[in-house]
C-alpha cells in the first residue's frame, strides 16, 4: 500500500501551457489531484487530455509553466526519474516473457534482486487475481487478463502514482464494465492515486471521485462525478455528461434566486438562477431526460404538453420523444422496471410532461 502524504496533493499542475509550433494543445491549466484519489481526465478526441496526462509522466514537455508531485517540482525530471508508472492503451506486453517475467521486468531494470522482483510480481498477480496464469505466455490470455497483467506491472514498483491512458477502450463493453470496477477496487486496495484519461462518460462516472472535463485545451469543469453530471456549469458540459434536453429560452423574471424562463408563448419553466443573470437575456436550460416523467395530467410544479412522436425500448429503459405545441421536442427516459407505476403512452397519444423539482438547470453559454 502506498503511503499517504496527509494534507498534501499527490499532483499540482500551475498554469500549464503546450505548443506545438503555433497550435496550442494545453492552455494555462491547473488542478490539483489528491493523494489517494481515482481522478479522471474526460473530454473528445482532441482536447488536451492526453497531452497533459504525458506531460505529468514526462514524455512531452512542458512549454510554459509548473508541474509538482508532492511538492517537488517535476517538469525537469526525465520519465524515469518520476515516481510515476504509465499503462497504456495498447498493454505493451512482451509476448516472449511469461506473465511473472513481465510483471518482473520493470523491477529487475530498476535494480531488484530477481529473487525480490519475482516474489514482489507474484504478490501483484495475486492482487490483480491472476496467480494461475503466472508461466503463461500473455498471448495466451484473453483482452481483460493482458490488462490485468499491465496493471500488476505497472504496480510492481509501487509508484506514488498511476496513470492510465485510456487502458479499457480495446475491450468489449461488457468486460469493460466489469474492468472499471476492478480499477476501482484496485485504486482503493492500494492506495495509490490513479489519474485516468478517457472519452468515454460513463466510464468517468463510474469510477471517479473526481472529473475534470475538458475541451480545446481548457478545462470547463471541475468536480464530483454527481455535481457535473446534476449541476454542469455550462453548454458544453450538459451536453458531453450523458444525454439532456437542451432549450433556448428567455429569462422573463429573476426574483428570490428563482427565475421564470419563457421557451416559448406557450411554455415557461421556473428553475434556480445563476450569477449574471437579468431579466430579458437569452439562455440554455438543461433537463435530464431521467427527470421528466409522462402523464395523462399536469403536475402541481412545472408541466409542459406535447404529444408523443416515438417509443424507442432499449432494454433497461424506454426512451421517448415528446413533440410540444410549438414544435420543439423533449426526450423522456422511463426505466424498464417502472413500467408499472409509469403508464407508457402511444404514438399520437397527448400528453404532460412533468418535471421532478430542480429538474431544469440554467447554463452558462
Amino acid at each position: 500500500m502506498a503511503e499517504s502524504s496527509e494534507n498534501q496533493n499527490a499532483i499540482d499542475v500551475i498554469n500549464a501551457v503546450k505548443r506545438y509550433g503555433d497550435f496550442v494543445a494545453i492552455r494555462r491549466v491547473s488542478l490539483r489531484i489528491r493523494d489517494n484519489e481515482f481522478f479522471t481526465l474526460l473530454g473528445p478526441s482532441g482536447c488536451g487530455k492526453t497531452t497533459l496526462l504525458r506531460m505529468i509522466a514526462g514524455f512531452e514537455e512542458v512549454t510554459e509553466g509548473e508541474i509538482h508531485l508532492y511538492g517537488k517540482e517535476i517538469k525537469n525530471l526525465p520519465p524515469h526519474k518520476r515516481p510515476v508508472n504509465t499503462v497504456f492503451q495498447n498493454y505493451a506486453l512482451f509476448p516472449h516473457m511469461s506473465v511473472r517475467e513481465n510483471v518482473a521486468f520493470g523491477l529487475e531494470m530498476l535494480g531488484t534482486p530477481k529473487a525480490e522482483a519475482a516474489s514482489r510480481a507474484d504478490a501483484m498477480l495475486e492482487l490483480v487475481r491472476l496467480t494461475q496464469f503466472a508461466h503463461r505466455k500473455t498471448t495466451q490470455l484473453s483482452g481483460g487478463q493482458q490488462q490485468r497483467v499491465a496493471l500488476a506491472r505497472a504496480l510492481a514498483p509501487q509508484p506514488k502514482v498511476l496513470l492510465l491512458d485510456e487502458p479499457l477502450s480495446a475491450l468489449d463493453l461488457k468486460l469493460r464494465k466489469a474492468m472499471q470496477l476492478e480499477l476501482k477496487h484496485l485504486q482503493r486496495e492500494t492506495g495509490i492515486t490513479f489519474i485516468f484519461v478517457t472519452h468515454d462518460q460513463e466510464e468517468a462516472l463510474t469510477m471517479s471521485d473526481r472529473i475534470a472535463v475538458m475541451s480545446a485545451g481548457e478545462i470547463q469543469q471541475l468536480g464530483a462525478a454527481r455535481d457535473i453530471y446534476e449541476r454542469p456549469c455550462n453548454m458544453f458540459v450538459a451536453d458531453f455528461i450523458g444525454e439532456t434536453n437542451l432549450l433556448e429560452v428567455s429569462v422573463k423574471a429573476v426574483e428570490n434566486g428563482k427565475a421564470t424562463c419563457i421557451l416559448s408563448s406557450k411554455h415557461q419553466l421556473t428553475c434556480p438562477a445563476i450569477d449574471g443573470l437579468t431579466t430579458g437575456a437569452k439562455a440554455h436550460l438543461s433537463v435530464r431526460p431521467e427527470r421528466l416523467f409522462l402523464s395523462s395530467t399536469p403536475s402541481e410544479t412545472e408541466s409542459l404538453h406535447g404529444t408523443i412522436k416515438e417509443n424507442v425500448f432499449i432494454g433497461t429503459d424506454i426512451t421517448t420523444i415528446v413533440s410540444l405545441s410549438d414544435g420543439l421536442e423533449l426526450t423522456v427516459r422511463t426505466s424498464n422496471s417502472d413500467r408499472g407505476n409509469k403508464r407508457i403512452f402511444e404514438v399520437g397519444a397527448e400528453v404532460c410532461v412533468n418535471l421532478e423539482p430542480q429538474a431544469a438547470q440554467l447554463l452558462s453559454d
